[in-house]
């Protein structure tokens, strides 16, 4: 099965799809009406609050596992709330040209959440005393790697101004609407078989662009805890 974005949606990332890969789900949120679908940071705050339930830890930590930290990080700017992105290098070795959030692995027993900031502030520049840490999310771990990687969740007070791109790690830096993600058309799921194990794969299909696999599994996790959905349905797959 090939999927086939809406026109103008999603963009040139190799997916390899195998050839049994079947439709999934529809989304989360796909039967809330797009009044209850608004995202801002005082819901983001409210989504973690202080004393609240700590962060699964990924089955494959308990073997050892190397550990890796991400930032999603969120502003508001022209009554909207923003996300902030990166498309991969093509010159790296692993996941190139793909859509994640800025991170990357911890430096020896370095926190998990100093991780995802020096991460975040050598790839796209953005200053780390600006940034507040709010929450962090399920850890979770690719189908072929491994590696376990701790979801972190900011916020800025004020948008980020200008950042700027590690050429060597990052061809480009995206600001995305939260509210386009959350738009019909563009989140879908599919069923794979991979390594004799049935796993649903996410996909959000941006202008541009499509966000898939890991960072499409954190994405969905976040979003389903803001918006305040049972998570049981969709756990088994971040």
């Amino acid at each position: 099965m090939g999927h086939r974005p809406p026109a103008g949606r999603g963009g040139p990332q190799r997916i390899p799809r195998p050839p049994d890969a079947r439709a999934g789900r529809p989304a989360p949120w796909a039967d809330l009406p797009a009044a209850e679908r608004v995202v801002d940071v005082a819901r983001l705050r409210a989504a973690f609050p202080i004393g609240g339930r700590p962060p699964v830890p990924a089955p494959i930590e308990a073997q050892g596992a190397l550990l890796a930290a991400v930032l999603a990080v969120f502003y508001e700017s022209d009554g909207q709330t923003w996300l902030i992105l990166t498309r991969r290098s093509q010159a790296l070795r692993a996941h190139r040209g793909e859509v994640s959030f800025p991170g990357g692995s911890r430096d020896d027993d370095e926190a998990l959440v100093t991780t995802a900031l020096r991460e975040a502030e050598e790839e796209i520049g953005l200053d780390r005393a600006a940034v507040e840490v709010i929450g962090e999310l399920d850890h979770l771990s690719t189908a072929i790697s491994s590696v376990a990687i701790a979801p972190f969740v900011a916020v800025l007070a004020d948008p980020p101004g200008e950042l700027r791109a590690d050429a060597a790690e990052v061809e480009r830096i995206l600001h995305v609407p939260v509210a386009e993600l959350l738009l019909d058309d563009v989140f879908h799921e599919e069923v794979w078989e991979l390594g004799g194990l049935t796993r649903p794969i996410w996909f959000f299909e941006l202008v541009g662009d499509t966000v898939w696999g890991a960072t499409a599994a954190m994405l969905c996790q976040l979003l389903v805890r803001v918006l305040g959905l049972d998570d049981r349905r969709w756990r088994r797959a971040w």
